[in-house]
Order: structure tokens, then C-alpha cells, then sequence
């Protein structure tokens, strides 16, 4: 009779380990009884694969010239001058694939007219906007305009002083000293 109230406690005790073992995720995670679908959002379509439009382009040949790199010309003027030598620049006119109409809106708009140094003019004008800007946001954030810089010391000058002064047995204070004068800390600067 105590076997088989054991074998049945056993049998009871077995089932109740399983079931509390089956409710736990990560153990249903591993013995793969969880399902995992795909996120619907994760899912994309791929476009069908195609030949590229030039596919009878041949190989460069070792040591030629690449287009990119451009005539040594060209790359001494972009080391030099931080520019390309515009001598040779392309015109939209002999650019591939636009239409009478787009080189007829181009040449309307003056598009071989643009200066040679166009990327120069644009980053020295938004330099200047720049500058502006913060000193608005500061005149805004500190209210109060922003201070000219200081006159520095004249270090030859201040030499001089110093070593008159000791020859003499004198103070460093004792004379024309540079004096530091703190400025005055805006209403909201320590907070910023």
C-alpha cells in the first residue's frame, strides 16, 4: 500500500513541477514551445534583381589614369588652393541625360555664370551670419552687450618694469602695474 501511495504522490508531485515549469517563460522559451512570429513591421520587400545599365563596362586597366583623380594639374591646384581648377569644369551642357528644356531652365538661371569660388562666398556669409546670431543670443540670454576684447599686457614692457623695479630694490606692485579687473556677471550667466 506505500508504494503505490507513493508512486502515486510521486506521480502527482512530478505533474505539479511540470505544470509550474511549463508556465514559466523562459523554460517554454527553450524547449521552443513559445511562438516567436515575425514583426510585421520588421518585413519589407525587396525590389526583383536586375542587370545595372552599364553592364558592358570593361575593367580598368592596371596603371591607367582614374577619372576621379583628375589631371595633376587639377589635384596641385585643389592641394594648393582648396579648390579645383576650374579651367577644365564641366558645363551642364554636356551633361547626360537632361532634356532641351532643363539646359534651356539652366541657361536662364545662369548656371556657367556661378563664380569660381561659390563654396567659398557661401561658407564666409554663413560664417557672418553666425556671428551675429550669437551675439543676439547673447545680448538676449546675459542682457547686456558683448565686451570688446582687452588689451593685453606688453610682455617686453612688463619685463622691463619688473626688472627696473628689482634693480631698484622696489615693490612689483611699485609702478605702471596691470591690474585685473573682474567683470560684471550678467543677470542669468550663472545659470547658463
Amino acid at each position: 500500500m506505500i508504494s503505490v501511495r507513493l508512486r502515486h504522490t510521486a506521480l502527482v508531485a512530478v505533474g505539479c513541477l511540470a505544470l509550474a515549469v511549463s508556465g514559466c517563460d523562459k523554460v517554454r522559451d527553450q524547449l521552443g514551445m513559445n511562438k516567436n512570429p515575425p514583426d510585421e513591421f520588421r518585413v519589407v520587400s525587396r525590389a526583383p534583381l536586375s542587370l545595372p545599365p552599364e553592364y558592358q563596362l570593361r575593367p580598368p586597366q592596371p596603371g591607367s589614369t582614374r577619372p576621379q583623380e583628375g589631371t595633376p594639374r587639377q589635384q596641385a591646384s585643389q592641394t594648393v588652393f582648396g579648390r579645383d581648377d576650374d579651367s577644365n569644369r564641366p558645363s551642364y551642357q554636356d551633361a547626360p541625360g537632361l532634356s532641351q528644356g532643363e539646359k534651356a531652365l539652366l541657361g536662364r538661371a545662369g548656371a556657367d555664370n556661378a563664380p569660381n569660388d561659390i563654396r567659398q562666398l557661401v561658407d564666409a556669409e554663413t560664417r557672418q551670419m553666425n556671428e551675429e546670431a550669437q551675439s543676439f543670443v547673447d545680448t538676449l540670454v546675459f542682457w547686456r552687450d558683448p565686451q570688446r576684447p582687452e588689451e593685453l599686457v606688453d610682455a617686453q614692457e612688463e619685463a622691463r618694469r619688473l626688472q627696473e623695479n628689482a634693480a631698484l630694490g622696489e615693490n612689483v606692485t611699485q609702478g605702471d602695474t596691470p591690474t585685473i579687473e573682474r567683470k560684471e556677471r550678467g543677470l542669468l550667466e550663472g545659470i547658463f
